[in-house]
């Protein structure tokens, strides 16, 4: 398997010399020799770009120094001027900014061509997924030793004119829906990258192996969701075609999709839907603190921008004088008379970012299931867990669910003594109200939203839900009442973490994680330590 990922890899740097189009590939490796062999393939003129790298490297802008010195207006062209490679190192580490002003580079098709070098080292630390979604290749060398590294023979091949089988766009399509991939880049990838093979072996027409490779290659790494293998009751034969025509019938290669599907599946890896849950943890949810809001008193300074003085609106005065300097000789000529010309258009606006309070709402069950086996676990990961958002000043806000209804035991609150003496006393027994307990934790969600906090809500329950929301013992009606309010908070955006405390995964609770698109976590034999590490370590923390 590591010997095919280096295959991949060197083959996806021939199609994207081929086709630009592709966007470009993610290669997971840290840095060493592995990683070192490949770069050495890579044109000596790509352009090396950082986490870091500011707006006016990528789009240009105004010289100061060349401007100062010359009395004339003086621009310089940033590295998205021409079209070329450009290597992104750390590529995890890339911000939402940085990720959405590459996308749009790339969005444009004039010839970028993006290499992502992921050096995470845990599953949640991945390339931005709109960034990735650019990219048509994924390769993960973490397990490839040197000696995997096997001389590649690169073949010089030329873009021509391949004609593509009718029926390849919708088949591909079809294959991509089985796989779970809802982005219309995918298919449309894996048809760009066979027409790019096809020109790489010299061939005019895209064939059968071509298909295979780009779907492969393209599909693979995007799936989420595992395609069981075709049974024999499963098959039908095709429908008998209409008329003969053997002009059409040629025009066509008549793949069964079960062949594409072959290829894809034998690189989908065995973790496939651990991996998908590590990385939804970390898709838009942030890094675990408050939500940033922009202002213009407090905070950590942002770049200034171009405004007006209203509003309490502090000036940066430099880049005020920045954006003035160009035209002063201009202005001078045209008003006749001396001084420092400032325009409205000059004035610069400084910036600030600052973090919400975050707010820790944990729904804990007290029922009699739970009692009987984690309680006193769930109980310990919790007081832990206060203890941590206490230390960052954090607010908290406890929910007990128990018997036939839920209770707010503690409003939020950053007191950890009076925190510690509600979570002593709460008691075990009875039903699992468990869509009661999402609604309170909902509800205080919402209160907090509206008084500037950033909510994220903690679910600890074995799943073992028998009671509905209007207080009736019915297991059936009890599902469905948490899968509605699961939807409602994902359609509020409520972050949420799911913990499976029961003895066993529950399926149940795994589907209302998803539901709520919330991180999954079974912790089936874990203690109170190892449930608060695992909690902190999906918030962030």
């Amino acid at each position: 398997m590591a010997s095919q990922s280096w295959t991949h890899a060197t083959l996806a740097l021939q199609l994207l010399a081929i086709d630009p189009g592709l966007g470009g590939i993610c290669v997971r490796a840290r840095s060493g020799p592995v990683r070192e062999r490949l770069m050495a393939l890579i044109d000596p003129k790509a352009k090396r770009i950082h986490p870091a790298i500011s707006d006016e490297a990528l789009f240009g802008g105004l010289d100061l120094s060349a401007t100062l010195a010359s009395g004339q207006l003086v621009q310089e062209t940033g590295l998205l001027a021409t079209s070329g490679t450009m290597v992104l190192a750390m590529a995890e580490r890339a911000t939402t900014g940085l990720a959405a002003r590459l996308a749009v580079a790339l969005d444009k098709n004039e010839g970028h061509v993006l290499i992502a070098l992921d050096e995470g080292s845990e599953p949640d630390e991945v390339l931005n997924p709109k960034l990735a979604e650019r990219l048509a290749f994924h390769v993960d060398l973490s397990d490839c030793a040197i000696g995997d590294v096997t001389p590649q023979q690169h073949r010089a091949a030329t873009p021509a004119a391949v004609t593509v089988p009718a029926d390849t766009l919708p088949q591909i399509t079809r294959i991509a829906a089985e796989l779970g991939i809802d982005s219309m880049r995918a298919p449309l990838f894996a048809l760009r990258a066979a027409r790019a093979h096809a020109a790489l072996v010299g061939r005019d027409r895209v064939t059968a192996e071509d298909i295979e490779i780009a779907c492969a290659m393209t599909l693979a790494h995007r799936a989420t969701r595992m395609p069981a293998p075709e049974t024999e009751e499963d098959q039908t034969p095709p429908p008998p075609p209409e008329n003969d025509n053997s002009e059409s019938h040629e025009d066509t290669l008549d793949l069964p999709d079960e062949l594409l599907l072959d290829a894809v599946r034998a690189l989908l890896p065995d973790n496939l839907l651990d991996q998908l849950a590590a990385q939804k943890a970390r898709a838009g949810r942030g890094n675990g603190t408050g939500a940033a809001r922009k202002g213009n008193r407090r905070g950590r300074p942002l770049p200034s921008r171009a405004g007006r003085i209203s509003d309490g609106a502090r000036i940066d005065i430099i880049a005020t004088l920045r954006a003035a300097a160009p035209w002063q000789t201009i202005r001078r000529d045209a008003t006749g008379r001396d001084g420092l010309h400032i325009r409205p258009g000059d004035i610069r606006i400084k910036r600030f970012e600052e973090k919400s309070d975050r707010l820790l709402i944990f729904a804990v069950d007290a029922s009699g299931s739970s009692a009987l086996t984690r309680l006193a676990e769930a109980k310990g990961a919790v007081e832990l867990l206060l203890a941590q958002a206490y230390a960052r000043r954090d607010h908290v806000a406890l929910v007990a669910f128990r018997g036939t209804e839920a209770e707010l035991l503690l409003p939020p609150t950053r007191s950890l003594v009076q925190t510690k003496r509600r979570l002593a006393g709460l008691p075990g027994g009875g039903g699992t109200p468990l869509a009661a307990g999402m609604m309170v934790a909902f509800e205080q969600a919402v209160q907090a939203t509206r008084r500037g906090l950033t909510p994220t809500i903690a679910i600890l329950t074995d799943g073992r839900a028998n009671i509905a929301l209007d207080g009736r013992a019915d297991r059936k009606q009890a599902a469905t009442d948490a899968q509605q309010i699961a939807r409602v908070l994902r359609a509020h955006g409520t972050d949420a973490i799911v913990i499976d405390t029961g003895n066993r995964p529950e399926p149940a609770l795994r589907n209302l994680a998803q539901s709520m698109d919330a991180t999954y976590l079974p912790l089936p034999r874990a203690d109170a330590a190892r449930l608060s590490q695992s909690v902190a370590t999906v918030l962030g923390d």
